[in-house]
């Protein structure tokens, strides 16, 4: 599996959104992460549907959205013709789980489950099989900047563990908290997927921060990389 990097827009510019969708356009990356907040189910709002459909209409890579909100089934058939490729709930705002997942797949998306830092793993075996990619935070959601949650390496093996001995393809993303220094544990513990944001952002130095990273991914088992992009890729 080659890696992937899916820049989180919602760390871009938006006075200059064109130019940081351009940019992520012509990088590396291979999707673009939207971070869809209520200000209800966490404590934060980000941007909408008219954001969503700009993006859309100007990203030449899939959209990766993170629904971030309470009963996201009112929105899922929205944001399949809003054009997102990858849709992750969260288990906590999900009443009826199984039903959410079906929804999304028989709209011709992936299927994505977060877990907020203190739900269990085990939550989630029973649809394990039907899940295309398990979010696991690392930060409890709603801003950046926090510290991560050390406790996510046991999570991560433990859902790895989980992955191998039912046989079945599914994504381990990480979110929050992530950079140089975590990076290459988190992949050896069985990471696919890396949510970088002010590690990148606050660096100064985007473009270095990134190539850091993807050092990392050269030297581990095939990984998916995500990063927040804040400033210019060149």
């Amino acid at each position: 599996m080659s890696v992937k990097i899916a820049p989180s827009i919602l760390a871009a510019d938006f006075s200059n959104l064109e130019r940081d969708i351009k940019y992520i356009n012509e990088s590396k990356a291979d999707w673009f992460h939207l971070d869809i907040m209520d200000g209800v189910f966490v404590p934060n709002i980000s941007f909408g549907m008219p954001i969503v459909e700009t993006i859309s209409k100007l990203a030449s890579k899939p959209l990766d959205v993170h629904l971030m909100i309470v009963d996201p089934d009112r929105y899922i058939e929205t944001f399949s013709k809003l054009g997102s490729k990858i849709l992750t709930v969260h288990y906590e705002a999900c009443n009826h789980l199984h039903r959410t997942i079906q929804k999304i797949k028989n709209l011709g998306m992936k299927a994505g489950v977060a877990l907020n830092p203190h739900s269990n793993i085990n939550l989630l075996i029973d649809v394990i099989e039907d899940i295309d990619l398990v979010c696991l935070m690392s930060v409890n959601p709603g801003f950046g900047g926090q510290t991560f949650i050390e406790n996510t390496y046991k999570k991560i093996s433990q859902l790895k563990e989980i992955i191998e001995n039912k046989n079945i393809k599914c994504l381990i993303e990480i979110d929050g908290g992530v950079n140089d220094v975590n990076a290459n544990k988190l992949i050896s513990c069985g990471a696919n997927v890396l949510v970088a944001g002010s590690y990148v952002f606050k660096s100064g130095n985007p473009a270095f921060n990134i190539e850091k990273l993807i050092v990392y991914e050269t030297r581990q088992t095939p990984a998916i990389f995500k990063y927040s992009l804040f400033n210019r890729i060149v």
